[in-house]
């Protein structure tokens, strides 16, 4: 360790006071590690200074608080706009497939083409089909013939019945009465009587013969019946199947997709998807679907209007009416998604285009507000400079929105209480102040 004993500082006046080249020339020799030592005293000396230069104070020179322009809090109703990306969809889209298999005979819209509900749009052909309707219609004719003969039989076999029982009842009575005559001795012979007897048998049998031939004709007639029912209802279920050839607009609308051609063959979708035959979106109608941020949750109300506007019509504004609410939020993005009506009947937009919704965030009661630039962001937490009895007071408070020059704040502060319109941690908590109460307009231009 080296130990200077004699260390002098001639012409210190001249460097501490930016001494010229010469004067610096005129010093003497010195060895190197003197001047070293010099130079880091120097710097010392100013690092010293600058810091006390830079050092609070709690009062000035003459020993009054310090002087800082302050602002009271702000008690009010939040009333901000927030702009909200959004999407356009219509308000129906359908895909149009067939239902059966088939070949596409005739198609008679393209994309862009208005159709009105229940419009022709599509005609297929299904050959097998065709068949089948055939034999089906063969089928009921067949068993509506039969039906036709066996009901003449029916009429038949009733008719013989009724004749039957009309030969019936005239043996039975004439077997009746030699019965009775015979009861005198020598007036009938026994044998006439066995023989009208005999003969009323006979015609009774003939009877119950009859009955059940009708019978039989009955059945064969309700069994023919059912088999008529079932094959007209085969029929109509494939006459049902064949308006499935004719596809018809379900909704007033335009054609946005045509991806089918006439000669086509087409089916009902299945696993191995493809494209629709054609696609209609009603367009008279829209739904805007924008996703409204949680802390705006609170400002939906069913039916309420909200603005919105499109790149392609710079400077309109239109309005929708919320008309389906989630009523509950997307988890990652913490959003809940609100659909708004909009009567679009001159089809001024279009689905696809991307709005800019003008989405008003109230609450329902009055919150606190403080010029933006009383709030100071820390590492540990934002916090106001609040002024008490003349002493400085740091408070943390956690941001709200920003509506205008001024920004919600919560946290330990009241309306009333005064704030430093310029937050600093400049001054350390417990500084004796003089607070000056700040106008409206100097706060703003301050602000600015």
């Amino acid at each position: 360790m080296i130990v200077y004993t004699d260390i002098r500082l001639p012409n210190a006046e001249a460097l501490t006071a930016g001494a010229s080249a010469p004067a610096l020339a005129a010093l003497p020799a010195r060895a190197p590690s003197f001047w070293f030592l010099t130079i880091a005293l120097l710097v010392v000396s100013l690092l010293t200074g600058c810091s006390a230069s830079k050092r609070p104070e709690t009062a000035t020179s003459s020993g009054e608080p310090i002087s800082i322009k302050v602002t009271p809090v702000i008690s009010q109703k939040l009333d901000v706009v927030l702009k909200i990306p959004g999407e356009i969809r219509p308000y129906q889209d359908v895909p149009l497939y067939p239902k059966i298999p088939g070949f596409i005979e005739w198609i008679g819209v393209d994309r862009g083409s208005v159709v009105k509900p229940g419009q022709l749009l599509v005609k297929l052909i299904a050959p097998e089909l065709t068949a089948q309707c055939n034999e089906a219609q063969a089928k009921a004719r067949a068993v509506a013939q039969q039906l036709k003969e066996a009901e003449k039989r029916l009429e038949s076999a009733k008719a013989q019945q009724s004749e039957s029982e009309a030969t019936f009842a005239a043996d039975d009575v004439t077997y009746r009465r030699l019965k009775d005559a015979a009861k005198t001795p020598g007036i009938i012979a026994l044998n006439e009587v066995h023989i009208a007897e005999e003969a009323a048998n006979a015609a009774g049998a003939a009877v119950r013969a009859r009955a059940h031939v009708v019978e039989a004709v009955q059945a064969e007639i309700h069994s023919l019946k059912e088999q008529e029912a079932a094959a007209r209802e085969a029929l109509k279920n494939i006459e049902e199947i064949r308006q499935y050839l004719y596809i018809r607009a379900p909704f007033h609308g335009v054609i946005s997709e045509r991806n089918q051609h006439a000669g086509s063959f087409v089916y009902p979708p299945s696993g191995n998807q493809y494209p629709p035959m054609l696609r209609l979106k009603e367009n008279s109608v829209l739904r805007i679907v924008c996703y409204v941020p949680e802390e705006a949750t609170a400002g939906v109300f069913q039916d309420a209007k909200i603005d919105f506007t499109v790149a392609a019509y710079p400077g309109t504004v239109f309005t929708g009416q919320v008309a389906r609410i989630a009523r509950s939020l997307d988890i990652p993005s913490l959003t809940m998604p609100v659909e708004l009506n909009f009567r679009n009947p001159k089809w001024t937009l279009n689905p696809g285009m991307f709005p800019e919704v003008r989405w008003p965030m109230r609450r329902s009661n009055p919150t606190l507000f403080v010029p933006v630039t009383a709030v100071v962001e820390s590492l540990k937490a934002p916090f106001v400079v609040r002024v008490r009895d003349g002493v400085l007071e740091r408070v943390e408070v956690r941001r709200g929105q920003t509506m205008g020059d001024k920004v919600e704040v919560f946290g330990d502060v009241l309306a009333g209480d005064l704030v430093a319109v310029k937050g600093t941690d400049e001054y350390p908590a417990g500084t004796r102040v003089s607070p000056v109460v700040a106008s409206q307009a100097s706060s703003q231009s301050a602000s600015r």
